[in-house]
């Protein structure tokens, strides 16, 4: 009974699993603002290849 409780209070004092939660919190935050960067980085792109499209598109062929 006393090894079990010193087990736990051994346990209790180990750092390590919150040293893991904190590093895998971080790299959810990173995943979520690239993720966020990428969305407004496609949109903003899209956007411009559009204007190009439109602007190419009303140009026409050149005369021969």
């Amino acid at each position: 009974m006393i090894k079990n409780v010193k087990s736990l209070l051994a346990l209790a004092s180990d750092r390590r699993g919150v040293t893991s939660l904190e590093y895998a919190m971080i790299a959810g935050l990173v995943v979520v603002a690239v993720s966020v960067g990428a969305t407004a980085l496609g949109t903003n792109l899209g956007a411009r290849v559009g204007v190009v499209s439109t602007t190419v598109s009303s140009v026409g062929s050149p005369a021969r």
